[in-house]
């Protein structure tokens, strides 16, 4: 097999060591040796540029493209599927060679991608968030109308449920239909209408079940957590991630730091929100509200779980604003008082880590999966990161070149 060296660069491993001078040598899909001095067939320049592993977006929503209710009461059903490979391709020509879907790509998406019949980076998917009546997920409108975000079909079973029997049914129905990851919301949020998102929602026998049916099939639940009460609910539960955390109190970091449950703080999400009504997408009143309300809490909150040292995987929220903008985020956690290598940790090795793949992937070092970035410049810049990703390479291949990946049929099945 052909023995390839990226070479005359600076590496950022992964590992939490500072970037340095070295060469990483790549064979047969797998890393080789990290060091000075390496030699191979053939050689990538790397010159002026950072080399990274593999990025991680641990919340995106690959059938979503923006959010505008009009737009989607005259969205055909099956055009989210089109979209879906659109934003796929932009997510993989940012570097982000692995992703956790948290509602709405179904196995149909997760399996033409590890297949290889379209490009994208590596998915785990919750396929949809359970939901109690009148919850986050719940599609209802005063109107009587029910527009679910990601409305039910065969491959994706309808999760609003009440009650601990309602809530292990659903969850073994979500692992029936290929679910690598169990959402639940444990609070209201902001792009539902009709709920607070600093209300709890489920009950403690309800997120017991839907924890154990989870463990049972040894997978991980992911929370929409937004108010304390209900961040400090699926902590208890023992759920292992909390997306969002828009109201943190100390309680729910102390717990957080006590139970080593993670973070995925998705700050780019509330600006998208308000990005798209300036442009003159269509929402509820409500939820602009919310969304203005929301942010300043949210980055305070952030900053609170940072300086804790709270577990913190990077995630976006991406369709609720555009896919291609991923690594915008790495500047926001910045704001939030990480440290540059802080935030590239949270977006390699730590995301890893939490999505339970970090043996393979999410850093640089021999053995793993060649999942490689070359970026232009110092990767401690954080700035138009999205505009500075010169290669992307999943297992060893080019995937993705000046910003666009390379000739669909060319990605490697996983």
């Amino acid at each position: 097999m052909t023995r390839r060296v990226f070479s005359g660069g600076r590496v950022l491993d992964g590992t939490g060591a500072p970037a340095a001078p070295a060469d990483v040598l790549v064979e047969d899909g797998r890393i080789v040796d990290v060091g000075p001095g390496l030699d191979g067939d053939e050689v990538v320049d790397c010159t002026g540029a950072t080399v990274l592993p593999g990025l991680f977006d641990c919340h995106v929503h690959v059938m979503m493209s923006g959010v505008d209710t009009l737009r989607q009461l005259q969205t055909p059903f099956g055009y989210g599927y089109y979209e879906a490979l659109h934003n796929l391709r932009r997510t993989l020509a940012q570097g982000i060679t692995s992703v956790r879907d948290a509602g709405g790509a179904d196995l149909g998406v997760a399996e033409a991608v590890r297949s290889g019949l379209i490009a994208g980076p590596r998915m785990q998917i919750a396929i949809s968030m359970l939901s109690q009546t009148g919850g986050h997920g719940d599609g209802w409108h005063v109107c009587g109308a029910d527009l679910p975000i990601f409305a039910p079909h065969p491959g994706r079973p309808a999760t609003v449920v009440d009650g601990p029997d309602e809530m292990r049914r659903t969850v073994r129905q979500l692992l029936r239909a290929g679910a690598d990851v169990i959402k639940v919301a444990t609070s209201g949020g902001v792009l539902s209408a009709r709920d607070d998102p600093r209300h709890p929602h489920f009950r403690a026998a309800e997120l017991d079940v839907l924890v154990e049916e989870a463990e049972a099939a040894g997978v991980h639940v992911m929370s929409h957590a937004q108010g304390a009460g209900g961040i400090k609910a699926a902590v208890r539960a023992g759920i292992r991630s909390i997306e969002h955390g828009i109201f943190l109190d100390d309680e729910a970091i102390e717990l957080m730091l006590q139970r080593g449950t993670w973070l995925v703080p998705t700050l780019a999400a509330p600006r998208a929100v308000l990005a798209a009504v300036a442009a003159g997408a269509s929402l509820p009143q409500s939820v602009i509200d919310k969304a203005r309300n929301v942010q300043a809490a949210h980055d305070e909150s952030v900053g609170r779980a940072i300086a804790a040292g709270v577990k913190v995987a990077m995630g976006t929220d991406s369709g609720v604003g555009p896919h291609g903008d991923n690594l915008v985020e790495l500047g926001l956690m910045a704001d939030c008082g990480m440290r540059p290598e802080q935030a590239w940790h949270a977006t390699t090795l730590s995301a890893a880590e939490l999505l339970g793949v970090a043996d393979q992937l999410g850093s640089l070092e021999p053995g793993k999966r060649a999942d490689v970035v070359v970026l232009e410049g110092d990767a401690t810049d954080l700035t138009g990161l999205s505009g500075r990703v010169r290669e992307v390479w999943r297992d060893g291949e080019l995937v993705a070149t000046g910003g666009a990946t390379v000739e669909a049929g060319t990605v490697p099945p996983r």
